[in-house]
C-alpha cells in the first residue's frame, strides 16, 4: 500500500511529478484554507503532511495525526508548528531554506523604492488622471545612492539584501545576535549594537526570524531613536514589529515612512495603516516568483520522500 500524502493548499504542478507512482496524494481543491477542525479530519491516517505558513499545525492538529512521520512546511519559517511537540511524537518537521533567498531580498528593495520614490501613491495618482504635467515638487521622495542601510539579521536573506546595495555605494551597518565576519567582509558592512543602527540609519530592512526574544525588537522605544526622515522594511515576520507603536509613530512623523509585506496578525492587517499613504504594503509574497515557488515545492516533496524512505530529510528543523 502506498503512504498517503495530504496537501493542505495548491502548490505548482511540476514538482509533484517526484511523488508519482509513489504516494496515494490528497490536495486540497479549495482556494480557502481548512479551519481547524476540517484539518484534523484531513491528516488522520496521513504519513506524510505539507502545509503552508497560513496553517496554525499546534498540538491539537499533530494529536490528530495517527500515522504521520513528516510535516514538511512550504516555507523557510516554521513558526506555525508546535515542531518540539512534534519532535515528542516522532514526527520530523522541515522546512524550505535558501531557495528563497534571492526573491525575499529583492521585494524588500522593491518596497525600499516604493516607499522612497513615493511610487504607488504616484502611480495611484496618475491612474486618476491628475496628472496634468510636470510640477517641480510633486511627489518629492528621498534618494537612495550614498545613504546609510541598516540590516537587522545577517542570515542568508539578510546577506544577500546587503550584497545587492553595493551598486548605490551605501554605508551598510548590521546588527545581529552574533557577529558575522564573513558577511562583513563580502557586504563591505559595519557591525553595531543595535541603538547605533537605529539611530544612524536611513533606511532599516528586518531579516530576522520571529523567536520570543524578537517579537515586537521593533516597538515604541526603537521607532523613538530612529531619525525622522527613516524608512522601516519588513519582510521577515510580522510580529519583530509592534504594529501599534508603528501606527504611533506613523502618525507623530517619528519616521518618514514604511515597506511591509508581512503583519503582526496575518492576514489581518492593524486598520490605521491603511490611511497612510507613506506605508507601502504587500499580501506577504516574498518569495512569490514562479521559479522560488516552483524550488519550495520541489525542496518540500524531497523532505518528504526523505522521511518515509526512513532518511533524516535534508532540511530537518526538530531532530538532531
Amino acid at each position: 500500500m502506498k503512504p498517503k500524502l495530504y496537501i493542505t493548499y495548491k502548490i505548482p504542478e511540476k514538482p509533484l511529478g517526484l511523488l508519482e507512482g509513489k504516494f496515494d496524494i490528497s490536495i486540497n481543491p479549495s482556494d480557502k484554507y481548512h479551519s481547524k477542525a476540517e484539518l484534523c479530519e484531513k491528516v488522520r491516517g496521513m504519513d506524510a503532511l505539507i502545509c503552508t505558513l497560513a496553517e496554525t499545525i499546534d498540538k491539537e492538529v499533530i494529536d490528530c495525526m495517527d500515522k504521520a512521520k513528516v510535516i514538511a512546511n512550504y516555507a523557510v519559517g516554521y513558526n506555525n508548528i508546535d515542531f518540539a511537540y512534534a519532535a515528542q511524537k516522532g514526527i520530523m518537521v522541515t522546512n524550505t531554506p535558501g531557495v528563497l533567498t534571492n526573491a525575499t531580498a529583492d521585494l524588500a528593495w522593491a518596497l525600499l523604492f516604493a516607499v522612497a520614490r513615493r511610487i504607488v501613491d504616484s502611480d495611484r495618482f496618475t491612474r486618476e488622471g491628475k496628472f496634468k504635467g510636470w510640477i517641480p515638487t510633486l511627489f518629492l521622495g528621498q534618494e537612495i545612492t550614498g545613504k546609510t542601510l541598516g540590516i537587522i539579521g545577517a542570515g542568508k536573506i539578510g546577506a544577500n539584501f546587503a550584497k545587492k546595495a553595493s551598486g548605490f555605494n551605501m554605508r551598510i551597518l548590521y546588527n545581529n545576535r552574533n557577529r558575522n565576519l564573513e558577511f562583513e567582509k563580502e557586504a563591505n558592512a559595519s557591525f553595531v549594537d543595535k541603538d547605533t543602527l537605529l539611530k544612524e540609519s536611513d533606511f532599516i530592512s528586518l531579516h530576522a526570524p520571529l523567536t520570543p526574544e524578537t517579537r515586537h525588537m521593533i516597538g515604541m522605544p526603537e521607532f523613538k531613536k530612529m531619525k525622522r526622515t527613516a524608512v522601516l522594511i519588513n519582510t521577515s515576520r510580522g510580529p519583530v514589529v509592534d504594529e501599534e507603536a508603528l501606527v504611533t509613530a506613523l502618525k507623530e512623523g517619528l519616521i518618514w515612512g514604511a515597506g511591509l509585506d508581512v503583519y503582526e496578525n496575518e492576514p489581518q492587517i492593524e486598520p490605521e495603516l491603511f490611511k497612510f499613504e507613506n506605508v507601502v504594503m504587500a499580501p506577504h509574497i516574498g518569495s512569490a516568483t514562479e521559479e522560488t515557488r516552483e524550488k519550495m515545492a520541489e525542496m518540500a516533496i524531497k523532505n518528504v520522500l526523505a522521511a518515509i524512505n526512513g532518511q533524516k530529510p535534508p532540511n530537518c528543523v526538530n531532530m538532531k
